[in-house]
C-alpha cells in the first residue's frame, strides 16, 4: 500500500526563501545555489539542524531535475 505524503506549505515557502548563511555563496537563496556546490556540501560538510535538512531537500530537487517545478512557486512568493 502506498504511503500518502502531504507537503507543508510553510516549510516549502521557507525552503524557497532561505538564504545561505555562510561560505562562498553566502546570501544566495538555497534554491539558487549551484548544483556542484550542493553536492559537495552533502558529501563533505553538511551542517546540522534545519539548514542541513533544507540543503538535503535542495540536493534531492537539484539532482532529480525538479528545479523547474519550484520556479512558479518562487515567482508567486516574491510578488
Amino acid at each position: 500500500m502506498a504511503e500518502t505524503v502531504f507537503a507543508d506549505p510553510q516549510a516549502l515557502r521557507k525552503l524557497l526563501t532561505t538564504k545561505m548563511p555562510f561560505g562562498k555563496h553566502a546570501g544566495r537563496l538555497l534554491v539558487d545555489l549551484p548544483e556542484p556546490y550542493v553536492v559537495w556540501l552533502v558529501g563533505n560538510n553538511l551542517p546540522s539542524g534545519e539548514l542541513g535538512r533544507q540543503l538535503l531537500e535542495i540536493y534531492e530537487i537539484k539532482v532529480n531535475g525538479l528545479e523547474s517545478m519550484l520556479r512558479p512557486l518562487q515567482k508567486q512568493i516574491n510578488r
